[in-house]
């Protein structure tokens, strides 16, 4: 079966990689390859292509998509924290483009039988990576309350996390918790009549995120990831990183205003003594969003944020 995934933003993507005949790029998260086909036309016969994705689904579609071009491109079953690591053992000391694109793919949702729809019967898994020992059903049936209450709270910033925590705790009392609607309905159970009923989103929505984001340690590979960023790319040289909710871009954001402007001297100093010296600038500013034709194409595409910057 084919692999499922429509890339957001590609025209935007392409056109703020500034890319030329030659350059050596990253896309960390292949998914369905859209972004990383068009980086590799955009560099040409004379270009180095790295591909990166922790879905060994992912990886075995990228591998067929990208035969016919053999040396041009290099592919890895791996998470894109680890790239500095990749980078060194490649002898490559910098490149000129990195993409990361934060978004899950619908392959995950449709076709991976991990349990990241909550509108399907799947095993309790949510591993991008199968390779990694922690899923879901482990953290819903063995974590306590305080701890389910907080991964809700903090990572799908849920306004019920304590009343579905502790629904959690009651159903499992009696048998575990073992796929995804099982769970939902758990979930959309604890939410109150009145606050269901104004709710725009399925109650899950927030739950499944939080508990993706938690079995995956997203955002603490995400902040390992972007404080690397500047040793990885040549002078003149650019990330463009997606991000789908506000605790993802907030890193983002944060991080490049760090390498921006992060003397920390008092505002009243005449000159920095603090020894700051400024590594990237923001290229995008405010992020960018998907035009309206885009979204009317791929509805995926409305929460999603492009951010750039460059390395100087």
């Amino acid at each position: 079966m084919d692999f499922e995934h429509t890339s957001v933003m590609p025209n935007q993507v392409l056109a703020y990689q500034n890319l030329k005949s030659g350059d050596i790029c990253v896309d960390c998260t292949l998914g369905g390859c859209g972004h990383a086909m068009a980086t590799l036309r955009a560099i040409g016969s004379n270009g180095l292509l790295i591909g990166i994705d922790q879905d060994m689904d992912a990886i075995t579609n990228a591998r067929k998509v990208f035969d016919p071009f053999g040396d041009n491109v290099r592919l890895y079953h791996n998470n894109f924290s680890d790239l500095p690591g990749i980078l060194k053992d490649a002898g490559i000391n910098g490149v000129n483009s990195i993409v990361l694109d934060l978004g899950f793919s619908l392959n995950q949702l449709t076709q991976s039988k991990r349990g990241f729809s909550f509108k399907k019967e799947e095993p309790l898994d949510m591993r991008m990576d199968i390779r990694n020992s922690l899923t879901a059903y482990q953290v819903v049936n063995t974590y306590s309350e305080k701890q389910l209450a907080d991964i809700f709270f903090t990572y799908g910033e849920e306004r019920f996390s304590r009343r579905m925590a502790r629904a959690i705790i009651e159903k499992r009392a009696c048998s575990p918790i073992t796929t995804s609607l099982e769970l939902a309905k758990v979930i959309q159970g604890a939410v109150p009549g009145r606050a269901k009923a104004k709710q725009k989103i399925h109650p899950a929505t927030r739950v499944f995120q939080a508990l993706r984001i938690a079995v995956n340690r997203e955002l603490e590979r995400l902040e390992t990831f972007m404080q690397a960023v500047p040793a990885m790319l040549v002078k003149g040289g650019r990330i463009s990183i997606i991000s789908f909710h506000s605790l993802e871009d907030r890193i983002v954001k944060q991080q490049v205003r760090a390498f921006e402007n992060g003397c920390t001297c008092p505002r009243q100093f005449p000159k920095c003594i603090c020894g700051f010296v400024k590594q990237m600038e923001s290229v995008t500013g405010k992020p960018v969003t998907a035009d309206a034709e885009e979204l009317k194409a791929n509805p995926m595409a409305r929460s999603a944020k492009l951010r750039v910057a460059q390395k100087i």
